[in-house]
């Protein structure tokens, strides 16, 4: 990395001392999970569960992230009366690869200044385009958890010279409190399909107008002919031989958009071990053999799309593993909607509409941060029309403006 991040920074904050951790097994699964999901202390589902200990262990222990990985955890906890009453993801970060928000052009024109911009930090889920919340804290400690985070963090970055520190994916509440924490604000967008109560597909459907309506069923149709068959795996339904299948698809999506895959294999052996149960696993096989598939993770509220690959390619295979048997899983399991990941405005006709979503950014230059600043009023402004104009392009009867919560 070039830069040394040092083992331990303290900040004390209204009695709040804040510690880095190289690893997450320096913290317990109990402190760490009662600030990141206190939802499911009763055994239900996390709102999050990118930001659950067992997800992060895993992305750690597989060495998806770590060294030679441009992401190199140094976690942040806040300690309140011998309690860890918040923590954070936090990377130094080599890159800017795998963020979905994307600085390059903030990172070019810093160093075209003479600045270095990298390496710099990151509050963050690695690979991970899902809005949750990024500065964890226990119930009755948000305020003050969040305050000693944001401090804690930027001391660090100060104390040992890093040009920025970046909270991505976080929570329209969490951005709320962007000048309290003196951050600056940045708003983008994805897409989203909401679960008005449907009680099944053709519920969806009839909220289409009609000339939508008959364009998902021709692809649903067409999928459909592919001459095999697609079915959904959640727990025990997962089998070995099916990672396996999807590794080979995962590697091939990834060698094609990022060049390498940013996940390794032993992270989805960890995610069977571990977090089945929290998978929807959408495989399709023709005569017997996988040949396409999507991984999903399974929120309280929500479920997220996150990867999908194929070895064979037939048309309308990926619009109907990745969005339509996603609709099909959230409407069965009552969940209020489906994130489908970043980008893809092909999604809007197939009824996901835009949504917002934030992050919060601090450049310790004050010259570049005004420069910056600045450009993130321009495109907040900028975002929100796009959203007016691109819902007006949606598929239903009558437009709707969806925005993330």
């Amino acid at each position: 990395m070039g830069t040394t991040i040092t083992e331990k920074a303290e900040a004390v904050s209204k009695t709040v001392e804040i510690r880095t951790h190289g690893t997450l097994a320096d913290i317990t699964p109990g402190d760490w999970d009662a600030c990141a999901c206190p939802e499911a202390a009763d055994g239900g589902r996390p709102i999050d569960p990118f930001t659950t200990y067992r997800f992060l262990r895993a992305l750690e222990d597989s060495g998806s992230v770590g060294a030679g990985t441009g992401w190199q955890p140094s976690y942040l906890t806040a300690h309140q009366g011998g309690q860890v009453i918040a923590c954070a993801p936090l990377y130094a970060k080599g890159h800017s690869q795998g963020e979905y928000i994307f600085d390059h052009n903030w990172a070019h024109a810093y160093e075209r200044a003479g600045g270095r911009y990298y390496p710099k930090l990151q509050i963050a889920v690695p690979f991970t385009p899902a809005a949750g919340r990024r500065l964890l804290t226990r119930p009755g400690h948000t305020e003050a958890g969040r305050a000693a985070l944001v401090q804690g963090a930027r001391q660090l970055a100060a104390e040992n010279g890093l040009s920025s520190l970046h909270v991505t994916f976080c929570t329209e509440d969490e951005a709320q409190s962007a000048t309290a924490l003196d951050l600056m604000h940045r708003v983008t967008q994805q897409y989203h399909w909401h679960n008005r109560g449907y009680a099944d597909f053709d519920a969806f459907l009839a909220a289409l107008n009609a000339r939508k309506r008959k364009m998902i069923r021709k692809e649903r149709a067409r999928a459909g002919a592919f001459g095999g068959e697609v079915h959904t795996f959640t727990g025990d339904a997962i089998e070995p031989a099916h990672w396996d299948a999807f590794w080979t698809f995962y590697q091939d999506t990834g060698a094609r958009k990022w060049g390498m895959p940013y996940l390794t294999r032993d992270f989805f052996e960890r995610v069977h071990a571990d977090m089945r149960d929290d998978v929807a696993l959408v495989m399709a096989f023709r005569g017997g053999r996988p040949v396409a598939g999507a991984l999903n993770f399974i929120g309280r509220q929500a479920l997220f799309g996150r990867y999908w690959g194929c070895v064979e390619d037939h048309p309308c295979l990926h619009f109907e593993c990745c969005y339509y048997r996603a609709m099909d899983f959230a409407i069965e399991h009552g969940l209020a909607r489906v994130e489908a990941g970043a980008q893809g405005e092909h999604k809007i006709a197939r009824g996901y509409l835009p949504a917002r979503t934030h992050s919060l950014h601090w450049i310790a230059d004050p010259g570049f941060a005004r420069a910056v600043a600045q450009y993130l009023d321009a495109e907040r402004a900028a975002v929100s029309e796009d959203i007016e104009i691109l819902t007006d392009y949606g598929p239903f009867k009558n437009a709707q403006v969806e925005e993330q919560q």
